[in-house]
């Protein structure tokens, strides 16, 4: 897959992929935007047109998990809110795959393949 930015999470203490988690993602610079705002699916996969690409620029971006929300109906569930990603895109062409796994008190997040 060329360019675009993915997100694929998983609630690795129910070792389920994290449907109905809230992701956004803004463009930081050179101007603050909001490209892509929606929840995950059955598979804990983002479906929007910025996966493919549409709307990436070169510049700083910024992913926000809202883990709050997505334990707001569970014990625990004031730790973490939203945890955010920052991160540069030089090359539109290469594609962005943000893989987090988390728990309600934890997470890690990092660029997969």
């Amino acid at each position: 897959m060329a360019g675009g930015i993915s997100i694929h999470a998983v609630d690795v203490a129910s070792g389920q992929p994290a449907q109905g988690l809230r992701v956004e993602i803004w463009q930081v610079g050179p101007a603050r935007a909001l490209i892509a705002d929606g929840r995950l699916g059955a598979v804990g996969t983002l479906d929007h047109p910025v996966t493919t690409g549409i709307g990436i620029e070169a510049g700083e971006y910024e992913v926000l998990f809202h883990l709050g929300e997505f334990f707001a109906d569970s014990e625990g569930a004031g730790f973490l809110t939203v945890v955010p990603f920052r991160f540069r895109i030089v090359n539109v062409d290469e594609h962005f795959h943000l893989p987090i796994k988390f728990t309600r008190w934890g997470f890690a997040l990092f660029r997969g393949a």
